[in-house]
């Protein structure tokens, strides 16, 4: 028979996990042990994991272990909290950044000059062909030789002298357009 002093006391079944809760509890203070540091942006995080590469140290508030919090830096007081001090400006960047950023501007620059030249030169080619062109035709209106055309039905019709005249002037403009220097207007435009 069992005594009445033993059923007062709980049972070993009961008393074990409460036990063993307790220990657990007890024992893993180091798993809620986070990291706390200051972010870019000066917000303050907290993680069980560290913080990303990169994060100065005066940025780490706390480590796990029970490691103390950092100094407060020269530019914080003590009634500045800490995000309002890891607002200041943000590190700079490397320089091998800072070189490979000038390097591609400068092939853009380089590609878009190219791009300016080729136009510029296609721009003058065409501008000779058509002053080479006017010059043929002004050649030949005023060698007096009949000249014939097409007019919109597709029939052949020989120039008139007011035709011929109305022809000559159009020629003579393209011709004082396209030959000679560039006007400053179209040497802006083709550079």
């Amino acid at each position: 028979m069992k005594s009445s002093a033993s059923s007062s006391l709980p049972s070993r079944s009961v008393a074990r996990p409460a036990f063993l809760a307790l220990v657990l509890l007890l024992g893993t203070g180091s798993a809620f042990a986070q990291w706390q540091w200051i972010d870019g942006r000066g917000q303050r995080v907290f993680s069980d994991t560290p913080p990303p590469a990169g994060t100065p140290d005066k940025n780490i508030l706390k480590r796990p272990g029970g490691r103390a919090m950092a100094p407060p830096s020269p530019t914080e007081t003590p009634d500045t909290p800490p995000t309002q001090a890891a607002a200041a400006p943000a590190t700079p960047r490397p320089a091998t950044q800072d070189t490979e950023l000038e390097a591609r501007k400068k092939q853009a620059e380089q590609a878009e000059a190219a791009k300016r030249k080729a136009e510029q030169e296609k721009f003058v080619k065409s501008r000779a062909e058509n002053c080479e062109r006017a010059k043929r035709a002004k050649t030949t209106l005023d060698s007096g030789i009949r000249v014939a055309t097409t007019n919109a039905k597709g029939e052949r019709e020989i120039m008139d002298d007011a035709a011929r005249a109305s022809e000559s002037r159009r020629i003579d403009e393209i011709i004082k357009s396209d030959c000679g220097p560039l006007p400053a207007s179209d040497a802006t435009v083709a550079r």
